[in-house]
């Protein structure tokens, strides 16, 4: 799971700055996520918010620091794999916290 900055997130964000709900919620599914595979005898491992998973080829390692936020696909020059700005995310905080 990413480490994510709520309070921070809220400052820039004026809908959600007065959301007290959002912080709670995110702790709380942030407390099930952490118990919930102890249970059953998995690791639970939380990825560094500054990790650039989203600028991460999960294919060959190369990040693409030009990527902005509104960049929803991307082709890596080095290898020639089209992402999916999330779907590489995941793959890569999922290759994160096994590694």
């Amino acid at each position: 799971m990413e480490d994510l900055n709520i309070k921070e997130m809220q400052r820039f964000n004026g809908a959600l700055s007065k959301s007290v709900t959002l912080e709670f919620s995110w702790h709380q599914l942030k407390t099930i996520l952490q118990y919930k595979p102890e249970w059953r005898g998995k690791d639970y491992q939380e990825v560094d918010r500054f990790f650039p998973s989203s600028k991460l080829c999960s294919v060959c390692g190369y990040i693409n620091e030009g990527l902005s936020l509104s960049d929803r696909e991307w082709t890596c020059p080095e290898c020639g794999t089209h992402h999916h700005r999330d779907k590489n995310a995941s793959v890569n905080i999922k290759k994160e916290g096994i590694r």
